[in-house]
């Protein structure tokens, strides 16, 4: 069917090699986040974020068993604002742990709590500057 659908693979054009001195050479770009901030932020994330969906998972679980072996009888709604809840926590986890880690090599405390209000400022002063500049 010549016009319609998608163009043959073999019309695609090549791409150009990378550069030798690229990113992939093992320099880090000025504006690419280094691997120690980076993996201290998916630390933080995977457990803020982890733990309450682990929760909200498990009152899944807890409210079967409950109602099911007829220990307590929980209505349907409470279930779902419990696991709602749990869930809403870890959403709230995710920038908590994005935002709380030290954005410098040197590694910040175990729960961040001196780091979140100077990300927070951060971040305040990149939007500003951000909308100013346009």
């Amino acid at each position: 069917m010549p016009g319609k659908g998608l163009a043959p693979r073999s019309s695609k054009t090549p791409r150009a090699p990378r550069p030798a001195g690229s990113r992939a050479a093992g320099k880090p770009s000025q504006q690419g986040i280094p691997d120690a901030v980076a993996n201290r932020m998916a630390r933080r994330v995977a457990v803020a974020t982890g733990i309450p969906t682990l929760m909200g998972m498990g009152v899944f679980v807890a409210s079967y068993v409950l109602v099911s072996r007829q220990i307590a009888d929980i209505s349907p709604g409470v279930t779902l604002a419990a696991s709602g809840a749990c869930f809403l926590l870890g959403l709230v986890g995710l920038s908590y742990g994005v935002l709380s880690a030290s954005w410098e090599e040197r590694p910040g405390s175990l729960m961040g709590g001196e780091q979140l209000g100077l990300n927070i400022s951060r971040l305040r002063e990149s939007l500003r500057a951000r909308r100013s500049g346009r």
